[in-house]
């Protein structure tokens, strides 16, 4: 604390940043003449042609397409006929019932949905 007050009765708290009398009132006036002159050409607008008028319809057409074939694509899809499911299902179930390593009666019980209390 003492360090900052010896520091400010040396260097005081007046402001040392002065702007000169009046400079603020025509700067906008100096300021635009010393800007260079732009070159004034006159730009042309060309007539849009027809790809320039459809060309967002295009893209958007596009886009709708794309995703409805990646939709088709990721869509799980392995629809197949009642008789090669049937045909698949008798192909695995002898191998799912060698594997099961349950008796003929649980088994049963399982693919029924039957009590195993209730004796047939």
């Amino acid at each position: 604390m003492k360090e900052e007050n010896s520091l400010l009765r040396k260097v005081g708290t007046e402001n040392p940043f002065r702007v000169p009398e009046g400079y603020f009132e025509n700067f906008s006036e100096r300021l635009i003449e010393q800007l260079p002159e732009k070159d004034r050409t006159t730009t042309r607008f060309k007539e849009p042609t027809l790809w320039d008028k459809i060309k967002p319809w295009v893209y958007m057409a596009a886009v709708f397409a794309a995703a409805a074939f990646i939709i088709r694509i990721g869509r799980d899809d392995n629809s197949i006929s009642e008789a090669d499911a049937e045909l698949m299902a008798d192909e695995y179930l002898d191998a799912a019932i060698d594997e099961s390593l349950l008796d003929d009666y649980s088994f049963y019980v399982y693919l029924t949905d039957a009590d195993a209390g209730q004796q047939p």
